[in-house]
């Protein structure tokens, strides 16, 4: 039996100090045994963990292998000693009892492998992040689109929007901005691949679990917040990561002909119009 309740992996480069210093309070406050690794993949850092942190433990990298990769190398190093395994991003800060809740609904629910709660701007605005899986349409197109409500109307069936998003769901595209695994499933399906830096790891993981047997869901009883601002793709170097990981992700599964994101898909939107 694994002697750790819960494992927990945050990656930083160049990321927000302030921001960074809240995911850090909200992680230190689940109230279950929890084992927590920073790796910090920045160029220079000038971040320190206090004293009182002293349950954090920190990683500097010499290089930036990537977000996958990175947290592969805690992932490595906590199989057979957590049961769950929580990502969490520099931007994602949270009220007391979330995570908690969320190992109940897994504890009681042992067919599910990942979980992502219901995610929030810090002005409560809902972030759809809960989505179908894209097409090669979905994931240039929708995303460059320069008219807002043509942009408004490709979003509304891919992040699902309009439907009833108040009840635990099945969804095959979970944000990797928070997410809660079962560690076992996470060995299973042997992380991340790490052949993507960035992207569409989170894509990949949640169809990888799907098809090892699990459940990926998206649970909304509770919430977090993401203090989130897009990076701009007019910075080329960025453009070409995410042109890089949608090339190799739909090399991997598939361009126009895909069957199982069709049937994935389909079984998502049905299961929305019965909630209806």
């Amino acid at each position: 039996m694994p002697n750790i309740k819960l494992s927990v992996s945050l990656v930083i480069y160049n990321s927000n100090p302030v921001q960074t210093r809240k995911a850090i309070e909200s992680v230190l406050k689940i109230k279950t045994s929890t084992k927590f690794d920073i790796v910090d993949n920045s160029p220079q850092s000038h971040f320190n963990v206090k004293k009182e942190q002293s349950q954090v433990t920190y990683h500097k990298s010499p290089n930036n292998p990537g977000f996958g990769t990175s947290h592969n190398k805690i992932f490595k190093k906590i199989f057979g000693k957590s049961e769950y395994h929580l990502i969490v991003n520099p931007d994602v800060y949270f009220e007391e009892g979330v995570i908690e809740d969320i190992l109940g609904y897994m504890d009681a629910n042992p067919e599910v492998g990942v979980v992502m709660p219901k995610v929030l701007y810090p002005d409560r605005r809902h972030q759809y992040l809960a989505k179908l899986l894209p097409t090669p349409f979905d994931f240039v197109v929708r995303r460059f689109m320069p008219v807002a409500k043509v942009q408004s109307f490709l979003n509304k069936n891919f992040e699902l929007r309009g439907w009833n998003m108040n009840k635990a769901l099945d969804v095959p595209f979970l944000s990797g901005c928070c997410l809660v695994f079962r560690t076992s499933v996470l060995r299973e399906v042997e992380g991340f691949d790490e052949n993507i830096f960035m992207y569409t790891e989170d894509i990949d993981i949640c169809r990888r679990i799907i098809d090892a047997g699990y459940r990926s869901v998206f649970y909304p009883k509770v919430f977090v917040y993401h203090d989130h601002v897009r990076k701009s793709f007019r910075d080329f170097s960025v453009f070409l990561v995410y042109l890089k990981s949608g090339i190799y992700y739909f090399n991997k599964w598939g361009w126009l002909f895909d069957a199982r994101r069709h049937t994935l898909n389909k079984e998502t939107l049905k299961q929305l119009s019965s909630e209806r």
